[in-house]
């Protein structure tokens, strides 16, 4: 259990908060580049309950920035750069909003009164006042640099330069190897980060008490585990007391769920926190996704995900159909909800699945972490053995925020190129192992399909050995 002011330390992330302002420091996910639509490229967004509008400029500007992916310069140079603008959503003149405004010359212009606004916030034109006037070069909106990778817009929303970009898997992934999503869960957001660095939690409520009936593609636990004939979901389900062990990484941290399936054979799923809010694991035997959990405000959260393929090019098409069949738009909520149970239905739950809620496992860690309500109360928890890396992820994030309070450096946060091109991986793999030397197994059979992807390199990354 967590006392009731750290509880609220690790779970308030608004403005000028110590966790707000240590989330701030690193890139977060705004918005899908697919929800952006040719027609009306501009979005109101809300993240850690901050109000902003994003859009795509129509001045020309292309591509990524001009630094591979690091925005040159100070945070001011940086904004708008990458063919995105993120500015805040109100006029600074009487308080209108501008996700209505119209965009031209690369910025937006406010329909009440025609004040226009660059990608930097700057006021660039008040056509109401006097020609001599002066008056617009003093007004400013807040503004943030963005930039686009793998399907979605990045922003940065803290102070001074924004930090390079790691080298992570999801970010060096090909787009074509690559697919992007989101959606609304109605929950802070460190219960749907809890949620994924908890390895005990698969062998029950992903479970199929039938037999699992889906098609594999592009659903979690229906693969074949390499080498067993079993789905993941019948493996994890009948071994259901994995050993966890937690280990500090460069990222954040490396969970490892060891399952003896018999007294030579082991099971070895790895997953990974990537502070301070997104985590890494595997999805079957050749792919993986990164998923961010970002706060819209203290009560609800948007997670984001990048899933890449290291074999074999993704079927985005099919992907996102089964992805926007479970969800409404434009807000991209899901259908299955508190509002209606999260579709509980009492027979599946007797006959086909564990939870009753259908087939889509994303419902199922949903359920569980809204079910906790709009934010855990933490200090009448009893946490045991099993949750290791969820006192871990708590220990971490206390400290990070005491030591980012005091200027000092944070996990993941790279302060040079350099030191972004050593944040690799994570490494992120299901896979059977003998019991012993099960440690130098996995880096083998990691070893082995990197050697097989086209992108990924032929070796196990050094910062990850």
């Amino acid at each position: 259990m967590l006392r009731r002011e750290d509880n609220e330390r690790v779970t308030r992330t608004g403005p000028g908060t110590p966790l707000g302002q240590l989330m701030r420091a690193y890139w977060q996910p705004v918005a899908l580049v697919s929800e952006m639509s040719d027609e009306r490229p501009v979005k109101a967004i809300r993240i850690m309950s901050e109000d902003l509008v994003l859009f795509r400029r129509d001045d020309g500007a292309q591509g990524d920035d001009a630094q591979g992916g690091h925005a040159p310069g100070t945070g001011e140079e940086a904004a708008g750069t990458g063919g995105w603008g993120l500015v805040g959503r109100f006029c600074a003149h009487r308080g209108v909003d501008l996700s209505f405004g119209r965009r031209e010359s690369g910025g937006l212009r406010c329909l009440y009164h025609g004040w226009l606004y660059g990608p930097d916030g700057r006021c660039l034109e008040q056509p109401a006042e006097p020609e001599h006037s002066n008056f617009a070069a003093k007004v400013r909106i807040p503004s943030y640099p963005c930039v686009e990778r793998n399907g979605i817009v990045f922003a940065y929303l803290g102070t001074g330069d924004p930090p390079p970009f790691p080298a992570y898997d999801c970010f060096r992934a090909p787009e074509e190897y690559t697919f992007a999503f989101k959606g609304w869960w109605e929950c802070n957001w460190l219960q749907g980060v809890e949620g994924g660095i908890d390895p005990s939690h698969v062998s029950f409520l992903h479970r199929f008490v039938g037999e699992d009936p889906r098609e594999v593609y592009g659903q979690q636990f229906s693969e074949e585990v390499e080498g067993t004939g079993k789905k993941l979901s019948e493996l994890v389900g009948a071994s259901f007391r994995p050993d966890i062990e937690v280990e500090s990484a460069e990222h954040g941290l490396r969970v490892f769920a060891l399952r003896d399936l018999t007294e030579d054979v082991r099971h070895v799923r790895i997953t990974n926190l990537v502070f301070p809010n997104a985590f890494v694991v595997p999805f079957g035997n050749g792919k993986a996704f990164c998923q961010w959990h970002v706060p819209i405000d203290d009560e609800n959260h948007y997670w984001f995900m990048i899933l890449y393929d290291f074999e074999e090019v993704t079927d985005q098409e099919t992907l996102l159909a089964q992805r926007l069949a479970e969800v409404s738009l434009p807000d991209y909520r899901p259908l299955r909800n508190r509002t209606n149970d999260w579709g509980f239905d009492p027979r599946e739950q007797r006959e086909l699945t564990y939870t009753g809620m259908g087939l889509d496992i994303n419902v199922h860690d949903q359920w569980a972490v809204e079910s906790m309500g709009p934010v855990q109360d933490r200090t009448v928890e009893r946490l045991g053995v099993s949750d290791r890396a969820v006192t871990a992820n708590r220990r971490l994030l206390l400290k990070a925020i005491t030591s980012f309070e005091s200027g000092n450096p944070v996990p993941g946060l790279p302060l040079d190129a350099r030191e972004a091109e050593e944040l690799t991986g994570p490494l992120a793999i299901d896979t059977i192992t003998p019991a012993d030397g099960w440690e130098e197994a996995w880096r083998l059979r990691e070893s082995e399909r990197r050697a097989r992807s086209p992108w990924a390199g032929r070796e196990v990354p050094r910062a990850q050995r």
